[in-house]
């Protein structure tokens, strides 16, 4: 037998890099971490050491199905149907993608 992890893809997904600096640099940003950690403070400047990027992802939840060993080149016809028996696919969402496959004993 075959463990199988999907979730479900939507149209309002997000996936978006950001890099640090371009947080910093963002006036909004820099006011609020001003206020929030040196209050009364003045002439700060913030810095960071490296240009970390930072990922904004939507949230997915994780489905299960396990299927046949045989079934393998099917796995992704397979996890479809198993999210519209679950009713996983609202309107907005249109299809799966695999995220984990296991073999099980």
């Amino acid at each position: 037998m075959i463990k199988v992890s999907y979730t479900v893809m939507c149209k309002n997904d997000v996936n978006k890099e950001v890099r640090l600096s371009e947080i910093l640099a963002d006036e909004k940003v820099m006011k609020v971490i001003k206020s929030e950690f040196a209050t009364g403070l003045r002439n700060l400047v913030l810095l960071q050491k490296e240009d970390t990027s930072i990922f904004i992802k939507t949230q997915k939840e994780l489905f299960e199905f396990t299927a046949s060993k045989n079934d393998f080149a099917d796995l992704l016809e397979l996890a479809e149907e198993d999210a519209r028996k679950h009713k996983h696919l609202k309107k907005e969402c249109d299809g799966v993608e695999l995220v984990d496959i296991l073999t099980m004993d």
